[in-house]
């Protein structure tokens, strides 16, 4: 059998790292897509290669899958795993940081699938991974941006796996909660506005933002999603969509079973909002 290729985007750090290493460790084949390019010098494996790219240039990305494809004559599962979260009131947005949060977290996937596709169709097989967020299926106040954008990739999952289907390409989700990463330190994003003294929003962002921050720096072992990627890889049967760690687990469950003005309801009294 051949060895599988995988090509993982945001592979410096966080769920993208764990993956890049936990899928080498199973003898996969990996290229890690990243634009801290020298923070994967870490990985020795050598079925390991970094690749640097920009997610907001669909000619960087081309770049760095004809690269793949000066080396393999296949790909066979692409993860989308780069993000970012911006946390800001609607109010006080600035129009760069709501264009860059989608040009990232929706536009780049979109990109980078885009990139991809063509191979995965030829070879009539292939696995397309999402990174999505629990907090794609419910609001949280602040993260409206981030929301939205992780919203639109579960809409991009639904309606990719019907274009795909007929040349075996498999179009998965997942959706993590609260995972001890890289994220509250390095890739959560503040509008200064609405961390400013002065918002409106300065009593909501002091009861709401320690209290993610916290959830995030003592959530779930990144391993968790990079054990759950493997499976879905190895797994032709496997679900559209799964949850992973206990917030995700524990709120998407409550949605499912309450009505919209029941959940909200339930929400605000968790985290303590008006």
């Amino acid at each position: 059998m051949r060895t599988k290729v995988v090509v993982v985007t945001g592979a410096s750090s966080g769920m993208g790292f764990a993956t890049t290493t936990y899928l080498l460790q199973e003898g996969y084949r990996v290229y890690g897509l990243s634009r801290n390019f020298e923070k994967l010098s870490s990985i020795t494996d050598e079925n390991f290669t970094p690749l640097h790219y920009d997610i907001t240039s669909q000619k960087s990305i081309d770049r760095a899958i004809a690269t793949i494809l000066e080396k393999e004559d296949h790909i066979d599962v692409l993860v989308n795993n780069a993000g970012y979260g911006l946390v800001s009131s609607v109010e006080e947005f600035e129009e760069e940081e709501m264009l860059a949060q989608f040009n990232v977290n929706l536009f780049g996937l979109l990109r980078v699938t885009k990139a991809v596709i063509p191979t995965m169709r030829e070879q009539k097989s292939g696995v397309i991974i999402n990174i999505s967020s629990f907090l794609g299926k419910i609001g949280l106040p602040l993260l409206t941006f981030y929301n939205a954008s992780k919203y639109a990739v579960e809409g991009v999952t639904d309606s990719l796996r019907y274009e795909l289907r007929e040349y075996n390409i498999r179009v998965h989700s997942i959706l993590p909660g609260f995972f001890d990463t890289e994220f509250a330190r390095s890739n959560l994003r503040t509008n200064s506005a609405t961390f400013s003294k002065d918002s409106p929003y300065k009593d909501l962002v002091e009861r709401l933002a320690p209290q993610i921050v916290e959830q995030i720096n003592g959530g779930n072992d990144a391993f968790e999603v990079a054990q759950l990627i493997a499976t879905i890889i190895k797994d032709k049967n496997f679900v559209a969509r799964a949850t992973a760690g206990d917030k995700a687990k524990k709120f998407l469950a409550m949605k499912r079973e309450l009505s919209d003005e029941d959940f909200e309801r339930r929400v605000r009294e968790y985290y303590g909002l008006v």
